[in-house]
């Protein structure tokens, strides 16, 4: 680590950058738009930062999607492609402008607005879903799936319907993860939606289908959904 930026006369200079092994060059001033911002920080005229064996700023960070953000910097513009990539970066770099721009397009609203307000109506969707990743691993032991069952209430009489089952003692004792119930207007289909979608993010495969007949609490089977998690 060295003291690196008071070796530049002018903001107006070229700097070179390393970020991840992507090679930028810029300009002092560049770098400093926002001063609240880490870039700033990192480039104070007392900051210990480290340099790459070519003597350039390097910052330890995967670097595809710093063009973007300097993009940003230069022409106020935010990017049109890999919104939710650049998004991230803006927020590692505490570049707020640009959080804001991005968290505000359509198709981070949708992300961070939309369908956040509605999860969090729904009560324990979070820990539910690292409830149904834990079954699945639990039950994949020498298997290419693993199953879980998910039971979907949208409100109190599904509820009741779904107790009813549970303490039937008739009912199958299979794990069963219950989802909901919610206010809001977003259907089933919107909640198992956002179900697969948040097992997806985590990296695994998952599809899902209304559960037959026969399986899991007959009683409410209607209310009940098959996650089928494929490992390989």
């Amino acid at each position: 680590m060295s003291s690196f930026f008071p070796s530049l006369q002018q903001s107006s200079e070229v700097l070179n950058l390393n970020v991840g092994g992507e090679i930028y060059a810029t300009t002092l001033s560049t770098l400093r738009k926002y001063p609240g911002s880490r870039l700033a920080e990192m480039c104070s005229a007392h900051a210990k930062v480290t340099t790459d064996s070519k003597g350039r700023l390097f910052i330890d960070r995967e670097g595809t999607y710093f063009k973007y953000v300097l993009e940003f910097l230069r022409s106020e513009q935010p990017p049109t492609q890999f919104v939710p990539e650049v998004y991230r970066e803006a927020l590692f770099y505490n570049i707020e402008p640009l959080v804001e721009l991005l968290k505000n397009s359509p198709e981070m609203y949708g992300e961070l607005i939309a369908r956040q307000q509605f999860l969090a109506q729904v009560p324990n969707y979070r820990e539910n879903i690292e409830v149904v990743m834990h079954l699945a691993r639990a039950d994949s032991v020498a298997a290419r799936q693993s199953r879980v069952i998910v039971c979907v209430v949208k409100n109190k009489e599904d509820e009741r319907k779904y107790l009813e089952a549970v303490n039937d003692p008739d009912s199958c004792k299979d794990p069963v993860v219950k989802f909901g119930p919610w206010k809001p207007s977003p259907t089933v289909s919107d909640l198992l939606y956002c179900i697969k979608l948040d097992v997806e993010n985590r990296g695994h495969k998952v599809s899902h289908q209304p559960c037959k007949a026969g399986k899991g609490l007959l009683k409410c089977c209607h209310l009940l959904y098959e996650f089928v998690f494929t490992w390989w």
